[in-house]
């Protein structure tokens, strides 16, 4: 049974110069992400450039990840797919090749009605005996997940989580509401992790993670503790980089962010490119201004949680 709380990383897909995948690089960045604490990987997502990817290159990304975490922690693959057969015959993949779970995007390109995306949600959640997140980002997919859509899907008992991406912290309190601990919930936004942490959400599906694992994890553990105001001194350092997640450029920001930070390289999958001019220069400027800052952490992965958690 899996425990769907804490931080879990959309980890970066590492390429090489000539456009291949960088195993090596790729292997590292997990391993340093398992030693800072984290509770779960999510491969494929859209800060690791899924929609780039062939389906034998995200096969290696989850054999290679589950050979480092060494069943440490849960892996999760995420699915976007254009059609209910891809979306299953994906699923099918994962749990074939050792996948933990699955992290579940809409119908992709096609905007769905509610009632054909609950249908598409349960077929393939019927499909597979892995556990389900559903992926609830309707700024960047133009589909929202109602709570009646929710309703709906609670029938499924393999689809146990979301990861909220709607920009709106006052859902969490409106799933807890409504459904109590049914679904574990997810915040999907680097910039609004801490307050949806206070109002109860389970767990961090976290992007800057990727540079900074020790502080993203650190945070959570310390809001679980009880140590409020020691998180948040940590996450007001942290905001500016956070801000560089809710950009069209995540991508080539997070991985200059790795940069900095000796976790990876600039390499991204044309039609991406890696960040030039003034651009560039101003997300060189957060980063050098945050780790000019970069705050002493404390004991972190050996706190204990408050009772009250």
């Amino acid at each position: 049974m899996m425990n769907w709380n804490g931080v879990y990383p959309a980890i970066t897909t590492k390429f090489t110069d000539n456009d291949q995948l960088d195993i090596d690089k790729f292997g590292k960045s997990i391993g340093i992400q398992i030693e800072a604490g984290v509770d779960g990987i999510i491969l494929g997502g859209s800060l690791g450039e899924a929609s780039a990817l062939n389906e034998e290159e995200k096969l290696q990304l989850l054999t290679t990840t589950r050979s480092v975490v060494a069943g440490k922690v849960p892996v999760i693959m995420n699915i976007a797919e254009q059609t209910t057969k891809n979306a299953i015959r994906q699923a099918e993949k994962a749990q074939q090749n050792g996948a933990n779970g699955i992290m579940l995007l809409p119908p992709m390109r096609y905007k769905a009605t509610d009632a054909e995306t609950v249908q598409y949600f349960k077929e393939v959640a019927n499909a597979t005996d892995l556990p389900v997140m559903i992926y609830n980002n309707p700024v960047d997919y133009k589909i929202m997940v109602s709570l009646d859509m929710f309703e709906a899907l609670a029938s499924c008992k393999n689809i146990v989580a979301v990861k909220d991406s709607t920009r709106d912290t006052t859902n969490v309190t409106r799933m807890i509401n409504r459904f109590g601990d049914r679904f574990k919930i997810f915040s999907g936004v680097d910039t609004l992790a801490m307050e949806s942490l206070f109002l109860g959400a389970h767990g961090w599906v976290a992007g800057l993670v990727c540079a900074f694992p020790h502080e993203t994890v650190a945070i959570y553990r310390l809001i679980k503790a009880g140590k409020s105001q020691e998180a948040v001194d940590i996450y007001r350092w942290f905001l500016p980089l956070l801000e560089l997640d809710i950009n069209p450029q995540l991508v080539q920001n997070i991985k200059l962010a790795e940069v900095y930070t000796g976790l990876g390289s600039e390499n991204v999958r044309p039609p991406r490119l890696p960040l030039a001019g003034k651009e560039r220069e101003r997300v060189i400027a957060v980063i050098e201004r945050a780790l000019e800052k970069r705050p002493q952490l404390p004991d972190y992965l050996n706190l204990e949680p408050a009772a009250a958690q």
